[in-house]
């Protein structure tokens, strides 16, 4: 009776789920996507007060379903978070994630990006995005919902939207200015208008934006990495610390609440490895 299920959906919402959602959701004022994070990540639980057994099955349930380590500790977190609120003393314990490489993309990639000769529209809005991508290291989200009004030309600031509504400003260059003046001035004049929003003002999705990339690598000759949107971000981020640019800073751009998530970055390429061994080498 106290189990309400949505067939539609297979949404299962209880009453102490539901309760614990409208808290964040009107106490704390979560973002609707942490709203939706939670609720996927409650459809695991099969019940609102798990036990120690009950909550090993819910882990063993998810990797059954192939959900690989780093899905699965998304939706632990949300349910420990739960968890606590609702004062168990139960604990799903973190699962070990393999440390991979960050999919980038190569100098010569990001040469011919840059280098490509937009004329349309389209072409136009595409270039914009892989530039500003490359220059701020921004989410695509990110710079999907910002506006005239959020470009700052004269100290060369974009004021960003990141997660859980924090605001950031991050600085971007002399060239990335001249490309948003003369798509500002011909396609968006107007302060309320979204820099890279469709041809009637409305916003741009996510896939139509990875499948417009990848189609450009392809044309341009190469096959575009893993996480191919998100991969313009590791390619910002790996190259700013190369260049000498500090973590600490990195992790004030990228908009990361810690800075551990901003270390990942740290570690260093093949190439870069390579460079160093030659140089400290016994051999050499």
């Amino acid at each position: 009776m106290f189990l309400q299920i949505e067939y539609s959906r297979r949404k299962i919402v209880l009453p102490k789920f539901q309760q614990f959602i409208n808290e964040r959701q009107y106490l704390h004022n979560v973002t609707p996507a942490t709203v939706e994070w939670y609720t996927h990540a409650f459809k695991w639980l099969r019940t609102e007060s798990p036990s120690h057994d009950e909550l090993k099955d819910t882990v063993m349930r998810m990797r059954g379903k192939g959900l690989k380590a780093t899905g699965c500790n998304s939706a632990i977190r949300a349910i420990n978070a739960y968890l606590k609120w609702a004062a168990s003393d139960q604990r799903i314990a973190q699962l070990k994630e393999p440390q991979l490489v960050l999919p980038t993309f190569s100098v010569a990639q990001v040469t011919r990006l840059i280098g490509s000769k937009p004329r349309s529209f389209y072409q136009r809005r595409l270039h914009l995005i892989v530039l500003m991508l490359l220059d701020t290291g921004c989410r695509i989200t990110e710079a999907l919902t910002l506006r005239v009004s959020d470009v700052d030309f004269d100290n060369l600031l974009l004021l960003l939207d990141g997660k859980g509504r924090k605001q950031r400003k991050v600085p971007f260059s002399f060239e990335l200015r001249k490309a948003l003046f003369r798509h500002t001035r011909e396609f968006c004049p107007q302060q309320h208008m979204l820099v890279l929003g469709t041809r009637d003002g409305c916003k741009l999705g996510r896939r139509v934006v990875l499948r417009d990339v990848k189609l450009l690598c392809k044309r341009l000759g190469f096959d575009p990495p893993a996480r191919t949107l998100h991969a313009f971000r590791h390619t910002f981020a790996v190259n700013y610390l190369r260049r000498g640019g500090s973590v600490f800073h990195l992790q004030k751009v990228l908009g990361h609440s810690t800075l551990e998530m901003t270390r990942r970055y740290a570690n260093l390429m093949t190439e870069d490895l390579q460079a160093v061994h030659q140089q400290c080498s016994l051999l050499a």
